[in-house]
């Protein structure tokens, strides 16, 4: 996914939750912080956008994202990239984390608050998530040198998880993910 594809996805979940006040959780939620040509090709391969609503406590704003935007829909055959709607506890995040949230700035016509997740906070969730292509993901942003792996470590260690999942995440960052 591109920037501008995100900021699409963004705008138009905006208008379908009637919320402006969006967070990108997922892979893309780098986008926030790096344009792609300063991405590794395998960060940016992902076309789906996940977004949680910080007042969703329902997830009924997500329920109509998904409907609307998501996967397999019309909007996504239209443009090639997809909004998920997911909710604030979907990804597992060091403390601390709401403090560090990046804006993601697109121009005049993004939602007033979309907001991603600081790379190191966004990497180490998806290390907690443990799927092969979340190692790939912070293998990549590691090796180009665009995450610090002892700041990741010192996140890792804020995590709200049980001690071997920590150990777990600050292994895979030792060996380079």
């Amino acid at each position: 996914m591109r920037r501008d594809q995100l900021a699409h996805v963004l705008r138009a979940a905006a208008r379908i939750a009637r919320d402006d006040q969006i967070l990108v959780i997922g892979s893309n939620a780098i986008l926030g912080s790096f344009d792609e040509d300063e991405l590794p090709a395998e960060t940016t391969l992902s076309v789906e956008a996940d977004l949680a609503f910080f007042d969703d406590p329902d997830e009924l704003k997500s329920d109509l994202v998904d409907g609307a935007i998501g996967e397999d829909s019309v909007f996504h055959a239209s443009f090639g990239v997809y909004g998920q709607g997911v909710g604030l506890t979907t990804a597992v995040l060091p403390a601390g984390w709401r403090d560090r949230l990046v804006v993601f700035d697109a121009g005049a016509a993004a939602p007033r608050r979309a907001l991603c997740l600081e790379p190191h906070d966004l990497v180490v969730s998806k290390l907690v998530a443990g799927r092969e292509k979340d190692y790939g993901f912070a293998r990549a942003l590691l090796a180009v040198g665009l995450v610090d792996g002892d700041l990741l470590c010192a996140r890792a260690e804020m995590l709200p998880c049980v001690p071997a999942v920590i150990r777990r995440v600050v292994a895979a960052v030792r060996r380079g993910a």
